[in-house]
């Protein structure tokens, strides 16, 4: 591997973000080949040189790897379960890098949810302040009035606080129509608590899209990996490489 600063190196290998991981250096805490390190500009290899931490050496970290899964319903989007309900890590069943869930969906909703072994790329695509689009597919008990639709769309008030804008647009018109609504923030159970705020239950609702990102043809618990080009848009997307 190339030699790289050494807050850089600490980070990619989780022990801590760049900015605590500096902290440790500055503290004289961190040592590589048996030498304590205080200046923040020092560069090595993962893999040729020992590098500890509070005297713990740290591993080589995994490459990065980002996948593209279709959850299904009654699945849940995290590593475990006390409950012991099933988990999106029991469908990547033959992945060996320890990846984890990149922002969740709702238990009783389905579609795209990225997986990742990347911290910094999933703290980006989780933080609002990113502005990553997510897009849903949403079917409704009751269509929402025309003054219903536009109050949604600037936003509503769930405990205490107003959701930001969002997109809203009747894609099937029916008794139980079906819309697409697109949101820029993720809080637990957000679009059915939206529409349940104008006294509409959520029957089906399904995650089509993260950013430019489809979901495709991917069937309900397969996954891909992602190509090098869509990574690459993902980074630019999260202005990641100007803070490498």
């Amino acid at each position: 591997m190339p030699e790289e600063r050494l807050q850089k190196l600490l980070a990619h290998a989780g022990v801590a973000s760049r900015r605590h991981a500096e902290q440790l250096i500055l503290e004289g805490r961190v040592t590589v080949n048996g030498a304590v390190v205080t200046e923040l500009g020092t560069k090595a290899d993962a893999e040729r040189d020992h590098i500890k931490v509070n005297g713990k050496r740290i591993r080589p970290p995994e490459a990065p790897v980002y996948l593209a899964l279709n959850k299904p319903k009654n699945v849940v989007s995290t590593v475990s379960d006390p409950q012991g309900r099933p988990t999106v890590m029991d469908l990547i069943r033959g992945v060996k890098a320890r990846v984890y869930p990149a922002g969740r969906l709702d238990y009783a909703s389905e579609g795209l949810v990225l997986l990742t072994n990347d911290g910094e790329f999933a703290k980006r695509i989780m933080a609002p302040a990113t502005h990553v689009t997510k897009t849903y597919l949403v079917k409704t008990k009751g269509a929402l009035t025309p003054e219903q639709e536009k109050k949604f769309r600037a936003g509503v008030p769930l405990e205490g606080k107003r959701t930001a804008p969002a997109g809203l647009k009747l894609i099937h018109e029916a008794e139980n129509p079906w819309y697409e609504v697109s949101l820029i923030e993720g809080r637990q159970n957000q679009i059915r608590l939206m529409f349940k705020h104008f006294g509409r239950l959520v029957e089906k609702l399904r995650r089509v899209k993260i950013g430019f990102l489809e979901l495709g043809g991917l069937k309900p618990g397969e996954f891909r990996a992602l190509a090098p080009a869509e990574v690459a848009r993902f980074r630019k997307l999260l202005k990641m490489e100007e803070h490498a």
